[in-house]
This record gives C-alpha cells, structure tokens and sequence, in this order.
C-alpha cells in the first residue's frame, strides 16, 4: 500500500490487513484506493481525520475499555512529558460496588510505547491491577494533575463454560430443527414454542437427545421472500412473535373479544388452511397472530389497571431491558404506521428525513403519541420471552441437560430495527463479503454492513455484550455464526466487486473473553462456526478459550481429498453431517441440491455438469471412508455409481461414522434423520427456491407414533448409546442434579 505516514497509521488503526492468501496459496496485497476507501467509511480518508483519532486516543489518560483476566492485569496509563512527575491516582469500584484507591508514579512504570502529536510527547505505561481481579464488569477512574478518565474494567475468566455431563471425555449427542417447520394438529401453520415442548419430548424419551438445536429465533419482517431469513435479521437482541403459541396466552383464555373472533368459521378455515400448507406462510400466519396479540393486549391492559402480579412483572420487565426495548418497540410502531400511512414505504431509509434518527425530537414525540402501540410491542415481547423461559425448562425438566441450543446471526437487516436504533455501532459505505475461493469465484458478498469496532470499544462493548445476553437466555448453549468475525471481517468498499475487499481485524481476545464470561456466567457452552478459511492460529485461540469447533462431514478432508476418519476429528468440537445452506445427507446422495441450483438459473448446464462429476467423487471418497472404519458390511456394493440413492445400510453407516468420533457433541439436522432431500436454504436465491419456508415431513405427535419415525429414531438411540453419547437423564434426575449443582 503506497500510503502517507499518517494513512497508514490510521489503518493501523482501523485493523486493515496488508494482503491475505487465498485457498490457492496466492498473496493478494490490499490495494491503496481500497484501503482509502474503507478508511473514507470509517471517516479518516483525510490525514486531519486520521490525526485528531489518534490525538483522542492518545490524550485520554486510560483507554475507555480493557478486558483482561483475573490475574497479573495491567491498565495502560497515557501521560504527556509534562505529567510524567505526578502520580496517577486510580479507584477501582467493583461491580459489587466496594472500591479500591491507590497511586502509582509514572516514570516507575514499564513502558509500552511513545507517540508523538502536535507537538506533544505521549508515553503509554503499564500500571499493575489488583490480584486477583473479581470476574465481572468493573470500573477503573484515573485522576493526573487536570487529567482524568474513566474506563470500563471487564474480568472475563480463561474459558468458556462446560457443562459437568461433557468433562472427562463425556459426550452427547443432539438433534437440530428449524422452528418455523414443526408440523402439529394445533399450531397456526408455523411452529410454536408449544410444538418445541412436545419435540423435546421425543428427543429425550426416543433419541436419546441432551440437547435441540435450533435456527435464530430473531426478530424478521416475516415478508416474502426477502424478509425470512433467521440469518438476516431485524433484530438480533429480539424474537420473532411467530413462535408465540397464542391459544396458551393467559389473555387469550379470558379475552371475550380474541375468543369471539376465534370462534369464527373464517377464522378456522384460515388457521386449517395454513396448517395444511406445505410451506410456512410468513405473512398470513404473522397477520393472523398479531391480529389476536392485539386482542390480548387490551385484555391485558384492563388486567394492569387492578395491579396485577402480571402487571408488575411486565413493567419489572420492561425496566430490565431499558433502552434496548424502548428504541425496537418504537421501532415496531414507526414501521406499522409508516407503511399503514404509504403502502409503498417499507423500510426506515425511506421514512421521513426526521424519523431516521431515534434520538430526534419527532421520533421523542411519536413514542408518546403512541405509547400504546409502542406498549404492545413490548408486550409481544413480553410473552415470547415467558414462553421461551417455560420451554427451556421443560426441556431439562425431560433430561435434556443442555437443552434449548441457540443460534446468533452474524448479519443484520441494513434496513431492520438495530440499524434504524445502533447506526453508530455499524460502518456505513462498506458491506460484509468473502474473498475468491473455489465455492464462490467471484468472491461473496453478503449484502450488510461491517461493525464499527472503534464505537464498539468506546462504549465499552455493550452492544456485543447485549447481544450474547439476550441470545443465550433460555438455552444451555449457543452458537455462533461465522465466529471467524471475532477475528476479521472482509469488508468491500461500495462500488467494488466481491474480489475487491480487505479484511478488516477485530479484537479476538477482548471479544472471546468476553463470551466466555457470559458462558460462565449464565451457563451456556459455546460453538463457534468455524468454517471456509481458517487461520490455524484462529482455531487455536478457541480452543484455548474453550469455544467448541464446528465440524462438518463434506468439509473434513485430507489435502489430497480423502475424508478423515472418525478417530482424526477434534475432542472439543460439534461434529455434524450438514447445515441449513448445504445438501442434506439424501439430497447430496442424488445431487438434489445441484439440480436446484440448475432449476434456480444459479448454474448453467455445464456448470452442472461438473459439479455432478465432482459430487461423484465426493460420494466414492465418503464410501471408501465408510468401508476403512468398518461400518458397512462386506456385502454391500463398493462402487458409489452403484447406489443411486441413501439407502439404510448407508444412512446408518453415516449415523454411525459421526457418532464414533471423540468430538464432544453429535448434531443430526431433522431432514438427515428423516432422509429428506430438500435443504432449507439454497445460497444465493430468493424467490427462485422457498428458502427457510420448509415444513417437517412428519408432525411432532407422528414423531412419537409413525413406524418409519420409530426406526429413524431406534437407529440413531443406538449409536448414541453404542458411543457413549446416552447422558439424557429422566425428569427425576435433572432434579436431582439441579438441586445438588
């Protein structure tokens, strides 16, 4: 990069890497003009913008954040030439609010860099904290002559948390679903919170399950087709209301109004009708369910009036999640009204100039306009969070010991709630992609903005720790999406191609130690999704921290192609077979997935073509795989051209190959336990494929009776039991061990 002096600090300090090597061994260095341009983004494309950030940073006494451990922690203290012979007092008060004083001399302390600006000479020194440190969230203020700061101290531990059931080699195994798919006699054409309860009760009693995974839960638009991703989000600190089983709300049962208008024949012909639908009808179920919640709400508001418990919980409530709350429901009603006002505006970059800011003075006065409206959204809410809390503790209340498995979105809406409320938190003119590689040759591009890093550390990274808090509530783990974010982003300018970008680093350590304190605190393992390209040190920082690897069968190979045997497979990783944006297990066998992408206009014929040559080989390296660790028998064929479709011998020796390796978890998506061919996601396609609209083949009370269902189920228990994977307890038990813990 052909930079001035000052440029290149700022990328520096922007984290701009100077080149990355591809998959192919190539080394593409980081362009001036696209690193100029990212710089533009982050507003220090000018030497006077690179300056006065730097001249903040280095004339602020502490930094405004430091996250470190319990022991031998340091705070760096910045001071002038002229501050050097005066003590820095320092008080750290603790999150249980007792405090600490004492002074240290500058000049005494070990150096850690100089810079000079403006004329002045700055010195950084290390002053040593207190030891051990409390885990926690703590705050530190310095005091230097005139100067004086204050700086967020946050204690993380050295690793995540790990259920007891999984130390000492202990091992379980799970099943992943997609909520929005559960098929019953009783929901509204969308799975509920109430269908999960009665899935966790297959999963305990017939797999032999410690846990069910399940997509993000994340507030969307729920608008077709652009607007169903779990993985593109409104909100990722909020639920979607789709979930919410609206017949067991208390204001349901007693609402006269919402009884009355359930009552109706039309009413029933809807709710059949979308029950009966093969795919999820976001819309029609979204409509339907509001239009009841609504019912419900003045139900509940005539209950507040008389001080009730619920109403108390529900301000307790709503006093607990503050800010975050108030600026997603105001959110909520601006985009009802605004779209009821001008059907055709859809989104906030299209509200009025005034509207766009949630800190403006007409936003202010709306909120208190239509404090109702804003009040209801709260209550939605209110309820999903309730129904959660009672679906997770029914789950381990069955044996399920980790439970509920959570799922965080690395994206968001560029044109959803959190950037309508957190703008600040988010680098407009760049968007989030991936470079060249051999599953994408022109480079990805994911279409939402990059995090702002710098913001994020200013105010402490409140924003990054909301949001691990509000998505691991109700569950005993949690994965993240893409975690190579806490590591680097690639960011492509605006105007630019896929191919033209930069990665961007992050602070891994802050933000994994971070996780880890929440893991530990509110008890939730983590795994990280750790796939595409991966440094090695990246997957060593993990795992020093206890983040679980992500393991994918189609993914583990050899650099000559062979696919590495049970025994090669990490210990501490989730081991799977699939995801929601690859082939099932069934679809990959007969290159289902390849012909959708044709039938999508994704690929052209010859591409097809030679993805179906590949997938051959593919499917003669898995068999050969399955044959050296003696998991089919000798009998059946050795040639994958000879077996046209997932039969049960192979089925069971793919079951079987996961469920013997050393990793910690076994994750089986639905679809592979049931065979199906059709993957909820086919990337890069909207309206050509009904993406994350796919209904279960089964209902969840067939689940407990179909015989097919049966001999899916019997086949997978007995690899979980073969292996050691049976931790599952009855109700009785998870008592016993609650109590005891």
């Amino acid at each position: 990069m052909f930079l001035s002096e000052t440029l290149l600090r700022g990328a520096k300090l922007a984290g701009i890497e100077a080149g990355y090597w591809d998959i192919w061994g190539t080394y593409h260095e980081t362009s001036a003009e696209v690193c100029q341009a990212i710089l533009r983004s982050l507003g220090l494309g000018e030497e006077s913008a690179v300056e006065e950030r730097l001249w903040q940073q280095w004339s602020r006494l502490t930094p405004p954040v430091l996250v470190t451990g319990r022991a031998d922690a340091h705070l760096p203290v910045t001071v002038a030439e002229e501050g050097m012979g005066q003590s820095v007092r320092l008080r750290l008060r603790r999150e249980d609010e007792t405090e600490e004083t004492w002074a240290v001399e500058p000049a005494a302390l070990p150096l850690d860099e100089r810079m000079e600006l403006r004329g002045q000479r700055f010195e950084r020194r290390l002053a040593p904290l207190p030891s051990p440190l409390p885990l926690g969230y703590h705050e530190i203020h310095a005091v230097n002559g005139n100067h004086s700061s204050q700086t967020r101290l946050i204690v993380g531990p050295e690793r995540a948390y790990l259920p007891p059931q999984l130390e000492n080699g202990g091992k379980a195994a799970g099943v992943a679903v997609s909520l929005y798919g559960l098929r019953s006699r009783r929901n509204w054409g969308c799975g509920d919170l109430t269908d999960l309860e009665k899935l966790a009760d297959w999963a305990a009693e017939d797999l032999g399950a410690a846990f069910i995974a399940l997509n993000p839960l994340h507030a969307i638009h729920n608008r077709q087709p652009f607007n169903t991703s779990p993985y593109l989000p409104n909100s990722v600190f909020y639920r979607n209301p789709i979930y919410l089983d609206l017949e067991r709300l208390e204001d349901f049962q007693i609402s006269r109004p919402a009884q009355k208008l359930y009552a109706q024949p039309e009413i029933q012909q809807e709710i059949a009708a979308l029950r009966a639908a093969p795919l999820v009808e976001y819309e029609r179920v979204y409509a339907l369910k509001l239009r009841f919640l609504r019912l419900c709400f003045e139900t509940f508001l005539r209950r507040c009036r008389r001080r009730s418990a619920c109403g108390k919980a529900f301000e307790q409530y709503c006093r607990q999640e503050g800010e975050l709350l108030d600026r997603y429901a105001i959110y909520c009603a601006l985009d009802e009204y605004m779209h009821a006002a001008d059907p055709e505006v859809w989104i906030w970059p299209q509200w009025p100039e005034p509207y766009r800011d949630p800190e403006s003075e007409q936003v202010r006065r709306f909120a208190k306009e239509h404090e109702r409206e804003v009040l209801f959204h709260k209550y939605v809410q209110w309820q999903l969070d309730l129904q959660l809390a009672q679906a997770q503790a029914y789950a381990r209340s069955k044996g399920l010991f980790i439970g509920l498995y959570h799922d965080l979105a690395l994206a968001t809406d560029r044109c959803g709630s959190d950037l309508w409320a957190h703008r600040d938190h988010f680098v407009s003119g760049c968007r989030v992609g991936a470079p060249p590689d051999d599953f994408a040759p022109q480079g990805q591009d994911w279409g939402f903005p990059p995090p702002n890093s710098l913001r994020h550390r200013e105010t402490g990274y409140q924003l990054f720790v909301e949001s691990i808090r509000r998505n691991c509530r109700h569950g005993g783990a949690l994965r993240i999406d893409h975690v190579m974010r806490f590591f680097r982003l690639f960011w492509i300018p605006d105007g630019r191609p896929a191919s033209a970008g930069a990665y961007v680093r992050e602070s891994a350590e802050d933000l994994l130690r971070i996780l880890a304190l929440e893991s530990v605190r509110n008890q939730f393992l983590v795994v990280g999704e750790d796939l595409g390209t991966v440094e090695p040190e990246f997957r060593q920082t993990l795992e020093r921290f206890g983040i679980l690897s992500y393991r994918l069968l189609y993914f583990e190979r050899h650099s000559d192609g062979r696919f590495r045997l049970p025994e090669e497979y990490p210990r501490q990783a989730l081991v799977s077979s699939t995801t929601h944006d690859l082939p099932t297990l069934a679809g990959f066998w007969t290159g289902r997935d390849i012909s959708a992408r044709l039938q999508a206009g994704l690929v052209s014929e010859h591409e097809a073509r030679a993805q179906q040559q590949a997938r051959a080989a593919d499917k003669q390296r898995i068999l050969d795989a399955l044959f050296i660790a003696g998991l089919l028998p000798e009998w059946f064929p050795r040639r994958a051209e000879e077996i046209p479709e997932l039969t049960g011998e192979l089925h069971n020796a793919v079951i079987g190959f996961l469920a013997k390796t050393p990793s910690m978890l076994l994750l089986v998506n639905q679809e592979d336990l049931t065979k199906e061919t059709e993957q909820q996601n086919l990337p890069g396609s909207t309206w050509q494929y009904p993406n994350w609209r796919r209904k279960m083949q089964f209902t969840v009370e067939e689940l407990r009776y179909s015989g097919l269902v049966h001999d899916f189920a019997a086949m997978f228990r007995t690899w979980v039991e073969r292996t050691g994977r049976s931790l599952a307890q009855t109700g009785a038990q998870a008592g016993r061990t609650s109590e005891s813990g």
